[in-house]
C-alpha cells in the first residue's frame, strides 16, 4: 500500500448504489469515493468506515473485484433482502471486515456526538 485517497463525490457518481466505494489501483494505491452527505462528521464516519474495510479485505485477500460484484447483485435484488447494506448480507464475502468498520464508525460516531440513527437514515436516503 503506498497511499489512500480519499474523494467525496456526489451521490449521482458512485459507480452503484452506495455511499462509500473503493478500489486498489495498480500501483498500490487505496482509492475510495464518499458520497457527499452534507456533513463533514458523516463523510469522515464513511471515510473510516471504508478505510477499515478496504484495507483488512486486501490484508485478507478478499478481491475488491469480488465485493464490487455482490454488492451490485445485492443492489439489483434488494427487496429480496432485509438488510441495510451488502455488507450486512450473511452471503458477504467480506462481512466480517464489514461488520468490524462498523463497530468501529459507531464508537467515533459517539466520540463525535453523532446520532446513530440520525446518521444512518441520511445514509440510506441518498
Amino acid at each position: 500500500m503506498r497511499r489512500i485517497l480519499i474523494e467525496t463525490i456526489p451521490h449521482c457518481q458512485q459507480r452503484y448504489p452506495t455511499c462509500g466505494d473503493y478500489i486498489f489501483e495498480t500501483n498500490g494505491d487505496i482509492r475510495i469515493w464518499i458520497s457527499d452527505t452534507g456533513s463533514d462528521d458523516y463523510n469522515f464516519l464513511v471515510a473510516i468506515h471504508e478505510t477499515l474495510e478496504a484495507y483488512l479485505t486486501h490484508k485478507r485477500g478478499i478481491r475488491e473485484e469480488d465485493i464490487t460484484a455482490f454488492d451490485k447483485k445485492f443492489e439489483q435484488n434488494r427487496e429480496k433482502d432485509n438488510v441495510d447494506e451488502p455488507g450486512d448480507s450473511y452471503d458477504a464475502p467480506y462481512k466480517n471486515e464489514h461488520f468490524f468498520a462498523t463497530n468501529i464508525e459507531r464508537l467515533l460516531a459517539r466520540e463525535l456526538n453523532v446520532d446513530w440513527s440520525t446518521y444512518d437514515k441520511t445514509i440510506n436516503e441518498l
